[in-house]
């Protein structure tokens, strides 16, 4: 008998090892500041080169559909880690510094403690851009002149679900500009540095301390170094691990280096989007090489729409738009702010050439992962998430039914279907007309547009269509007031959330 048993335990332990081991390794790749247009899977009209992307599409599936959380980089970052829209959060409006105090407390969930949960290794390594809290001399001032360089670093990836992380705090334009790996500085600062815009309009940062490791235009290709490499070494551990890499590019600086400076022909951001898909091509090669690439899921975002500083004057010479027809770009609350390509392959998991019109969010990573490893729901976590599985399974949408866009300001939207609603007078970001404008005009203070009538957002159609809007807000309303915009048990946000333009009253039905 005892001998049945002994052998029963062996079976029931290799069986659930083996299921253990299925799960596959996930690396999720967050660009910064590339355009819905910037990547060809997304825009046939693309002009500038991305063939490792194109490959990964045709081998993976591409939306159509995808929205990052926020039209800028800290909230949305904040979204894709949480599976929550920030705006729940004590983040309103705008992005953190690359001083900034931690934004995300150690005890929400997010996605790298749901994965550790499920015996995987966790990763960061890039651009965090979500605050962490350095040791500083003179603690009423959070400015990088305080900081004590030699002390470590709290309350960074590590206190949510990272088992390790390597990377810069802010955006690359924001000092200090040193490397810290989970929790220490690798090279204190010998010197300060910065270019102003006049000197190089693309290639500009701001003055600050930099490390005696630390070179600006190095950066992207050292970061991509230590995913290849990491890559290869937890291969070899025969254990499921998840890589989060958030890229300081095509972001400011734009600094590309050789082969591609200069290779597209357009001009530097057009240089530097070839470089990351190089990259990308490197880290996809290393999968492959690494004996994991059937089993490994990799997503390639961005957070945000294109930047102006990617100049759009410049790139329609050459018949390129970054925001491939849609209105704005990053800041907005137009299209262009928060509409981004999403390509994810996963060889084992999903069939090769697919597209999908699958309304998408950047937040529906956490239930997405939450699903294929068989964990269960809970209340506080994953607020905002859907599960991406039925549409890597072939089906034309997930259980995801709206979407809630931010823009740099605090100005919200809504969509549901074709409709959406934009609950600001104008852009709500950098594009014209900006807010102050947008009145001064005498716009009306919200907006409300039919995408598959006019993906352009030129035509207002609120005045015409009063019980759309109500019926738009109503959705909103209900969406903030029970905290959660997927099903389960209503939950608080973190703060007063109001969303209605000052002075806007709900209208009466037609």
């Amino acid at each position: 008998m005892k001998s049945y048993l002994l052998t029963l335990g062996i079976f029931l332990s290799c069986l659930l090892h083996a299921k253990h081991h299925a799960r596959p390794n996930v690396i999720f790749v967050l660009a910064d500041d590339l355009g819905i247009g910037d990547v060809s899977p997304t825009n046939p009209e693309c002009k500038i080169k991305t063939p490792h992307l194109q490959k990964m599409a045709d081998e993976g599936i591409t939306f159509m559909d995808a929205h990052s959380s926020s039209a800028v980089c800290t909230p949305t970052r904040y979204g894709v880690l949480t599976g929550r829209y920030n705006w729940r959060s004590r983040l309103a409006r705008g992005v953190l510094s690359g001083t900034s105090e931690h934004l995300i407390p150690a005890e929400r969930a997010t996605v790298a403690h749901l994965l550790k949960k499920a015996g995987y290794h966790t990763q960061m390594i890039g651009k965090w851009h979500l605050g962490w809290d350095w040791a500083n001399a003179d603690k009423s001032e959070k400015k990088w002149k305080d900081i004590d360089f030699t002390k470590p670093v709290k309350n960074g990836p590590d206190i949510n679900g990272f088992s390790n992380y390597y990377g810069h705090c802010g955006s690359l334009d924001m000092p200090p500009y040193v490397w810290v790996d989970t929790g220490k500085v690798t090279a204190l600062p010998d010197r300060e540095e910065g270019v102003n815009r006049t000197e190089d309009p693309y290639g500009w940062y701001r003055n600050g301390p930099i490390g005696s490791d630390f070179q600006i235009d190095e950066v992207l290709p050292h970061l991509f170094e230590k995913s290849v490499t990491y890559v290869k070494e937890r291969a070899k551990k025969k254990k499921p691990f998840f890589l989060y890499l958030p890229l300081p590019a095509p972001h400011t600086p734009i600094v590309p280096v050789p082969p591609y400076k200069d290779a597209s022909k357009m001009n530097p951001y057009a240089d530097f989007m070839m470089q990351v898909d190089g990259h990308m091509g490197e880290l996809l090669a290393a999968i492959k090489e690494a004996g994991v690439d059937e089993n490994t899921l990799v997503f390639f975002t961005s957070d945000n729409g294109c930047s102006p500083q990617g100049n759009f004057e410049k790139l329609a010479e050459f018949g390129h738009d970054p925001s491939a027809g849609f209105r704005g770009h990053k800041a907005d609350i137009y299209e262009a702010g928060h509409r981004v390509p999403l390509i994810v392959r996963w060889p084992k998991g999903i069939k090769a050439g697919q597209k999908t019109n699958a309304l998408a969010c950047l937040t529906d990573l956490y239930d997405t992962m939450r699903d294929i490893t068989n964990q269960p729901k809970i209340d506080n976590g994953g607020e905002d998430s859907f599960s991406l599985v039925p549409a890597f399974k072939g089906k034309p949408k997930t259980t995801r039914s709206t979407l809630i866009s931010h823009s740099i300001s605090g100005s919200f939207s809504i969509r549901q279907g074709d409709w959406k609603l934009c609950l600001s007078a104008g852009s709500g970001g950098w594009s014209a007309p900006r807010e102050n404008d947008a009145k001064k005009q005498g716009l009306p203070p919200i907006q409300l547009f039919n995408l598959k009538q006019e993906k352009s957002e030129k035509t207002n159609l609120q005045a015409k269509n009063k019980a759309k809007v109500k019926e738009l807000i109503e959705v909103l309303d209900k969406e903030v007031r029970n905290g959660r915009s997927s099903s389960g048990k209503k939950v608080p946000n973190d703060r007063e959330v109001s969303y209605l333009p000052k002075g806007f009253t709900i209208p009466k039905s037609n």
